[in-house]
């Protein structure tokens, strides 16, 4: 089977532009069961990640239906300038700082961590923990003390902080590779 585009034929492929001015959402369907096939084939060769690619092909699609009326058929084909467009997103995509966070952390099941058992008498203060949480940012610090020593989960730290739960979760991730840094 070949990657090759199954590109529609000029006259077609006008008649979809039109249709996709014309905001006619079957236009837009027919659009993702002719191309996305191809599209995601080449914005996986970019991102390397089929889950990332899906969700760049979507935003891209999103994208080319949004902003069709910039679409210039003098300057070539549909699907070169699609291609352009999703790749575009897929760059933005790659250097967001989502994408860079997530793309350094392991799977347990890689990290090796379910390896390793804690003592039945685990206590934080037995390994210097409390000291090293003093090197930290004051707000990382706020957030490890409730969640490790004051025995909060991360919703409960975030009300008591009246902070967002997406925040407590981001200073508590920040607060661990500071941690983990200062171990090794």
């Amino acid at each position: 089977m070949t990657n090759t585009p199954t590109l529609l034929p000029a006259t077609d492929e006008e008649i979809l532009v039109q249709r996709l001015l014309a905001r006619d959402e079957q236009a837009l369907r027919t659009l993702h069961d002719q191309y996305s096939r191809n599209l995601l084939t080449v914005i996986n060769r970019l991102v390397r990640d089929e889950t990332l690619a899906q969700d760049v092909l979507q935003e891209g699609l999103l994208k080319v239906w949004l902003s069709i009326a910039r679409y210039d058929a003098t300057r070539g084909r549909l699907f070169t300038w699609m291609v352009r467009v999703c790749c575009n997103q897929a760059i933005d995509a790659m250097r967001s700082p989502r994408h860079r966070f997530n793309s350094g952390t392991k799977p347990l099941e890689v990290s090796g961590a379910q390896r390793a058992h804690a003592p039945a008498s685990f206590n934080p203060e037995h390994i210097g923990l409390r000291e090293l949480t003093l090197k930290l940012k004051p707000k990382q610090r706020e957030v490890i003390d409730l969640l490790y020593f004051g025995g909060c989960t991360q919703v409960e730290a975030a009300e008591q902080l009246g902070i967002p739960l997406a925040t407590v979760k981001t200073r508590a991730r920040a607060a661990l590779v500071v941690l983990g840094q200062m171990v090794k």
